[in-house]
């Protein structure tokens, strides 16, 4: 079976089965009928994608409320570090730290369900990200999470100085300045 359940629940690592050959590869990167077998059945509405350079770190971020996203997170060149923090109020994993690096040639993802701030750091020379997500994106429900809070003390992979962080990214909220609204219940 190509899901992998972790400690939190509802959050689902992907390693599809990869054929390969002289010619290549191929892999079914998403199938809605095995996915919904597995319990994991999204309407994906909108895919974003990045590219970035080696030190960057992209989050932590999340949709609030009624726009909050369940996403399906996979590197499609060179590797990432990408990190999760539970914000579900019910979960018994709230406000805990999740990591796993996804990378091009593992063909890995990481299904983040709805209520997790979600960020990644690159740990190749350059990395290509797409994720599916199953809510548009609502710039009036945008939260995020400080990156480098020390109470997470998330362990971004990435030697000091040579981290590549946003302006925005660097003035999100502490764990424990996180306004109430930002919680998923």
């Amino acid at each position: 079976m190509p899901f992998i359940p972790t400690s939190f629940p509802g959050l689902v690592v992907f390693e599809p089965q990869v054929f390969g050959d002289e010619r290549g590869y191929f892999f079914e990167a998403y199938n809605r009928q095995q996915f919904a077998a597995a319990g994991c059945d999204y309407p994906w509405v909108q895919d974003n994608q990045s590219s970035s350079v080696y030190g960057v770190i992209r989050g932590l971020h999340f949709q609030k409320g009624a726009a909050a996203q369940t996403k399906l997170v996979r590197c499609l060149s060179g590797s990432i570090l990408d990190v999760v923090v539970d914000l579900r109020r019910s979960s018994p994993t709230f406000r805990q730290v999740y990591a796993i690096e996804l990378t091009a040639e593992r063909k890995n993802a990481l299904l983040v369900p709805k209520g997790f701030a979600h960020g990644f750091s690159v740990l190749s020379e350059t990395a290509e990200v797409l994720y599916k997500c199953d809510a548009l994106y609502n710039r009036e429900s945008e939260g995020g999470l400080l990156y480098n809070d020390p109470q997470l003390a998330i362990d971004w992979k990435i030697p000091a100085g040579k981290e590549i962080v946003s302006a925005k990214d660097h003035v999100h909220p502490n764990l424990d300045s996180l306004p109430e609204d930002c919680y998923y219940e």
